[in-house]
């Protein structure tokens, strides 16, 4: 395939973070290593969304990379803040990917935050944590699946996330409603909420907050809704040919 032909492969979390920009796009179900997969698609851009987690983020980057051979991948969604001055909507360019699981890093082409991918960054404590050990700006739990897919490929790998949550406060607990397939159990999730009233200004605090990053975040996905822009003026990147 010419090298002009090939899109901008984007992997997020769940619809809830892009749907703004991706329910005007065309959406295709393919099926790759016995699991099914929805593709927003473009003219510049195909996105998928992969679930919450690192293995469901794996997953779709192989997925996504597998069947229409990007030009670049970029981890896009939400991102808990480690830095105590960044505000809800905030969106981060990052530069450097850590995997606290290992201390491994991934380098990207452009920005200059700093963010660590965990399996749990719920609570304030969980973050100053974070911040303390890796000296990051943001937290997240996908952004170095993407990244050790896309560099297994040889594909640039660029991350851009949107403060979701701020450095005090602390999630409500969302982790038993995680489904093994990455998939957020959002009528369980809610149910469960229903009876613990003392937890209601909480998740109604989130929801605010995720609207409010959604907003920021396709905001930046926008820009793939242009054909006469390739990336986003002065995010300029360059891409390695396969």
């Amino acid at each position: 395939m010419d090298m002009s032909q090939r899109k901008v492969a984007l992997v997020a979390a769940l619809e809830l973070e892009v749907w703004p920009t991706v329910r005007h796009w065309a959406v295709e179900e393919r099926e790759f290593s016995s699991k099914r997969f929805r593709f927003y698609e473009n003219e510049r851009a195909v996105l998928v969304c992969g679930g919450i987690g690192a293995e469901a983020a794996r997953r779709a980057t192989e997925a996504i990379i597998t069947s229409f051979n990007p030009v670049a991948v970029v981890s896009v969604g939400f991102a808990g803040a480690l830095d105590p001055s960044l505000r809800v909507g905030t969106v981060l360019y990052v530069k450097q990917v850590i995997d606290a699981k290992d201390g491994s890093r991934a380098e990207s082409p452009i920005g200059s935050a700093v963010l660590v991918s965990s399996d749990t960054i719920s609570s304030s404590k969980e973050k100053n944590t974070l911040r303390e050990a890796y000296d990051a700006q943001a937290a997240d739990m996908e952004a170095a699946a993407v990244a050790r897919g896309a560099q297994a490929h040889g594909i640039t790998f660029v991350c851009t996330k949107a403060i979701s949550d701020e450095f005090g406060f602390d999630l409500p607990p969302i982790e038993g409603f995680i489904a093994v397939n990455g998939q957020f159990r959002q009528t369980r999730f809610i149910l469960s909420m229903i009876v613990r009233p003392w937890l209601w200004a909480k998740v109604y605090r989130l929801a605010k907050n995720s609207a409010k990053a959604s907003k920021a975040l396709c905001k930046w996905i926008d820009q793939y809704n242009h054909p006469d822009e390739r990336y986003k003026p002065g995010l300029q990147l360059r891409v390695n040919a396969r």
